[in-house]
């Protein structure tokens, strides 16, 4: 026998599964307006690529432009737009010798969007021990990259002469511009246009660091909004889908953030999405390690598509310093995630110090401001 009752209930859970994934799509769509946000101010703050170009100006040996990479991705919280930056400032006569530490430091200063996000689980210590976990796998698999091939490259310039080769093959077809492919920017440029319209009445840099606030703001409150109403929507076949790519092996994790960060231009908000789930115990950080490599690589997309817009004499060294980025990350996952003995070194890390940031969470803000801006800010003071 059918329950008659049992129609009305199907018909609304259906209704509700419904109406939290649209709720999940226009929390995705804002944390992208965020994120383009707080690029967008940072370059009206800083006068655009000539502002990033005074910043980068600064760089005289690379240990500085290392740090410069770190401290430009923490302030705008984008690789994608710190390392489109330095592509065309390659192209605009940036020596590759300084350029390459600071793609290394991007890389490196792209970590602490998720870091962050980690923070919104400040208030559960269990939540909050397994969130940042999963978040500071990223920031120490960055670091022993950092550490692995900055000395190859100073010693045998191992990423310039593999990125110039490739960039010499590829050059042919350097003057398709691929401009055209970058779907985001006209996605995102309604809600743009009505923060800038909002903020437009504001004196001197004003308009520039409200849209910072704005982007800052959106960020913290979609990712936290947007981790609830994933708990709720990842019950039942979503969530066997996503354990699927996740529990496949490390090769289909890898392949799918890869994948995710292709489509949505941005790693930040790739591994920012899954914390949520590790902080509300849906996956181990172990499970997230592959996903989040492959987050690494797919970031590299967007220089890419930056050097392929620019043609002329430029164009090699354009396309050089992007391919630099890619290898960078290709490179970094073959080596310490094929090497078994280097493989669980960034989850051991990370594992301790969300023990030791849990316990004691002044030791974790302490150790976000430290590495992101504390320290790069103190070296370069240093070195001027």
């Amino acid at each position: 026998m059918h329950n008659p009752d049992s129609l009305p209930q199907q018909h609304n859970s259906s209704h509700r599964a419904l109406f939290h994934w649209i709720t999940v799509i226009a929390l995705v769509y804002l944390i992208l307006v965020a994120v383009g946000a707080v690029s967008h101010g940072f370059k009206l703050f800083s006068g655009g690529a000539e502002g990033a170009a005074e910043i980068f100006a600064f760089a005289n040996n690379p240990f500085v432009a290392l740090l410069l990479g770190i401290l430009a991705t923490a302030l705008v919280q984008s690789s994608s737009t710190v390392t489109s930056v330095i592509v065309g400032l390659v192209a605009g006569g940036l020596p590759l010798a300084m350029a390459i530490p600071m793609v290394m430091g991007a890389n490196l200063g792209t970590t602490i969007t998720n870091t962050i996000v980690s923070m919104g689980h400040i208030r559960d210590r269990t939540e909050f021990r397994r969130a940042f976990a999963a978040a500071t796998v990223h920031d120490f698999f960055n670091l022993m990259a950092v550490f692995i091939f900055l000395p190859l490259e100073l010693a045998f310039g191992l990423l310039q002469h593999s990125a110039e080769f490739l960039a010499h093959l590829l050059v042919g077809s350097t003057d398709m511009s691929m401009k055209g492919m970058d779907f985001m920017k006209p996605l995102t440029a309604p809600a743009m246009q009505l923060i800038d319209a909002a903020v437009a009445f504001l004196p001197g840099k004003g308009p520039a660091l409200a849209t910072i606030a704005i982007g800052i703001l959106l960020i913290l409150g979609s990712v936290t909004y947007l981790g609830k109403v994933l708990q709720k929507v990842l019950v039942g076949r979503a969530k066997a889908l996503l354990h699927k790519a996740l529990g496949r092996g490390p090769l289909t994790g890898i392949a799918s953030g890869t994948l995710v960060t292709i489509m949505v231009q941005s790693s930040s908000t790739t591994t920012s999405l899954m914390i949520p789930l590790a902080g509300g115990g849906v996956f181990t950080t172990r499970q997230l390690y592959p996903f989040t490599l492959g987050a690494n690589i797919g970031t590299t997309i967007t220089a890419l598509l930056a050097a392929t817009a620019i043609g002329g004499s430029g164009a090699e060294l354009a396309l050089t310093i992007a391919l630099v980025h890619v290898l960078f990350n290709v490179f970094a996952v073959v080596l310490i995630y094929g090497l078994p003995f280097l493989r669980d070194l960034p989850i051991l890390a990370a594992e301790w110090l969300a023990r030791v940031g849990s316990e004691n969470k002044l030791l974790a803000l302490g150790y976000v401001g430290g590495l992101f801006f504390a320290l790069p800010a103190l070296m370069m003071a240093l070195a001027k």
